[in-house]
């Protein structure tokens, strides 16, 4: 059994391209979600918006001049599977998937009864939803010249935090996941998986947990494009970088 670290290169025969791209965006009507939307969209791509609620779809398509928006609740498995649907049927040209939305809950094991339903919430968006959508959206994928997929990851992945316990958890669930993505098709050159690991964001989502000391959302939209263009398969952001130096540190010690 090989078991895979992370921040190990990768050489691919195709380059993704930055400009050009058809790119559906889970949870792309607030925050990190419309921040990737707009950066994208002014690059040159064309990009299809996912939200939960129809108003401020709308509202965000407002926005991004050209966006189409598809309304659905990813924690649903009947709203992932026809959004799926009308992405392959209706937008063929489709290439790249960001698993973006997700959900937290700020709290102490200490003062709550019902963590394990809080988990079920989070785990469910954070995790099944994300192996679910791209489980149903690979075979259309594999079929064009370059193709990705997306997940947009946390800080959490490299350790707990007291009042997200059970967020910690699904994040360092979605980071093996990926990982596993990743070299499940190491061999398939067309496609290749991204994982970006923002810090805190100042953004309505992580309101509650000290978000307005957070970094713009823009900063993370940046170092995603910026992944693309340099073919980074893991993309850590701001604060997350000394981290992501630490770890390679280590593994490089490590095969001496």
């Amino acid at each position: 059994m090989r078991f895979e670290s992370e921040f190990k290169p990768f050489s691919r025969d195709i380059q993704m391209q930055t400009t050009g791209n058809t790119v559906f965006i889970t949870g792309g009507s607030a925050g990190i979600g419309l921040a990737i939307a707009k950066k994208l969209i002014a690059e040159g791509n064309t990009i299809i918006i996912n939200g939960r609620n129809e108003a401020r779809l709308q509202n965000a398509l407002k926005e991004l001049p050209g966006a189409i928006g598809i309304q659905g609740d990813f924690a649903l498995e009947e709203d992932r599977i026809r959004i799926a649907e009308d992405l392959k049927n209706n937008h063929p040209d489709l290439n790249i998937i960001i698993n973006n939305a997700g959900a937290a809950f700020g709290y102490l094991l200490s003062e709550t009864t019902n963590a394990h339903e809080k988990a079920k919430i989070e785990m469910n968006v954070n995790y099944i939803a994300i192996i679910h959508f791209t489980e149903l959206m690979i075979p259309h994928l594999l079929q064009k010249k370059a193709a990705a997929v997306v997940n947009i990851s946390s800080l959490a992945v490299y350790g707990s935090h007291k009042f997200l316990p059970t967020y910690c958890a699904t994040k360092a669930a979605l980071h093996s996941y990926t990982v596993a993505l990743r070299y499940t098709y190491e061999e398939q050159k067309n496609i290749q998986i991204y994982e970006v690991y923002p810090p805190t964001v100042n953004t309505e989502f992580s309101a509650e947990v000290g978000g307005a000391n957070g970094i713009p959302a823009s900063e993370v939209a940046d170092e995603l494009f910026w992944g693309l263009e340099k073919d980074q398969f893991d993309i850590p952001v701001g604060e997350v970088k000394k981290y992501a130096a630490a770890i390679g540190e280590a593994m490089a010690k490590l095969a001496q």
